[in-house]
């Protein structure tokens, strides 16, 4: 479960000048997301394949090293 006041605090970091409706409602749309996406922690190159041909919309996350970009 995602914690609620960590994304506003997280959100109030990233973006200092935004107001607190701004803020609410950014956090509003992250809560929301658990009901529209799924994490896949190992995708299987087939199973890809296969939802792909199907019509399916599929999006790959990787989280970056900061390290990288410095």
């Amino acid at each position: 479960m995602v914690d609620r006041q960590k994304i506003e605090t997280i959100l109030r970091r990233r973006f200092p000048g935004s107001d607190l409706g701004q803020v609410a409602a950014a956090a509003n749309a992250i809560m929301g997301l658990h009901d529209e996406w799924e994490e896949v922690q190992r995708p299987d190159p087939g199973r890809l394949t296969e939802e792909l041909s199907r019509g399916s919309r599929l999006l790959v996350f990787r989280r970056t090293d900061h390290d990288e970009h410095a």
